[in-house]
């Protein structure tokens, strides 16, 4: 399919990194972005996804496959657990 600058993606990252890890996959990031492309004509792919440190090299990864990133504020509510806002 002809790629379209005025189709979008937006994905929820937390959601397809748990939908494919409970099917017991890997997601090649790179093949998918390509497959957007070529599968729906996808210009930009937005993913929204908790900025943590510890995950620098995810973030530059996604972005080097060609997602454009979005993140979101992850909030500790003290008790050990943690829920995310979009801020």
């Amino acid at each position: 399919m002809k790629l379209n600058p005025d189709i979008v993606a937006y994905i929820d990252g937390a959601n397809l990194h748990q939908g494919v890890k409970s099917l017991g996959w890997k997601l090649d990031y790179p093949r998918f972005r390509v497959w957007l492309s070529d599968k729906y004509g996808i210009g930009r792919a937005y993913i929204f996804i908790g900025l943590i440190s510890k995950y620098k090299d995810l973030y530059t990864h996604l972005q080097e496959a060609g997602f454009t990133l979005v993140f979101k504020e992850v909030i500790f509510d003290g008790n050990g657990k943690n829920g995310i806002s979009l801020k």
